[in-house]
């Protein structure tokens, strides 16, 4: 089985936001402090969007450029 950048991503992707849920839920144990959450939640979403979904909306950009230059190559050769 090929293994890919996309699969790592996905699977970091689970693993950040595993560790955010469990982090909230050892704060919220007990204790009524909602700006620990938020920024807990806040700085995962941060960490998700800039260092696993903008490097794999890139990858995505780039295979489908490359399918735009692999068909236009096949329609100039019929």
């Amino acid at each position: 089985m090929k293994k890919t950048t996309t699969g790592y991503l996905i699977i970091a992707s689970a693993i950040v936001w595993g560790a955010v849920l469990i982090l909230c839920a050892i704060v919220l144990k007990g204790t009524p402090y909602i700006e620990r959450i938020n920024r807990i939640v806040i700085g995962g979403a941060v960490f998700h969007l800039l260092f696993i979904w903008a490097p794999l909306g890139k990858q995505f950009r780039a295979k489908k450029e490359e399918n735009s230059k692999i068909e236009k190559t096949d329609s100039e050769d019929n």
